[in-house]
């Protein structure tokens, strides 16, 4: 029984790097890079500041796939070195969708 509870131990610390999420800053990078970790990454971090200099963060990921069971993809703008209006997605509750049955099925 020992051994069964430490190679549960072990598999599950081997496998912990593997679910970290990269922390990325949009405003280093161009949009299409942005997008590109975004698809490449599945899910990553976007951190910036703000113009009025507060922390701005959030997780954006390539589809719904990547969202809670009641979450969805939707677009969202974030600023990045060449573009303020740089669209990703962002996972969104269904709740937001006000009483609309279709679930959008956006993909980056």
């Amino acid at each position: 029984m020992k051994k069964l509870a430490l190679a549960i131990v072990i598999a599950a610390s081997a496998a912990s790097p593997s679910l970290a999420i990269s922390r990325l800053n949009p405003l280093s990078m161009s949009c299409e890079r942005a997008r590109a970790a975004v698809h490449n990454q599945g899910a990553v971090i976007f951190r910036w500041t703000s113009p009025r200099g507060l922390p701005l963060y959030d997780r954006f990921v390539r589809n719904s796939g990547y969202c809670d069971g009641n979450q969805y993809a939707e677009w969202k703008n974030i600023p990045t070195r060449d573009d303020k209006t740089c669209p990703v997605l962002n996972c969104q509750n269904i709740d937001n969708l006000d009483g609309t049955f279709i679930i959008p099925n956006h993909r980056l």
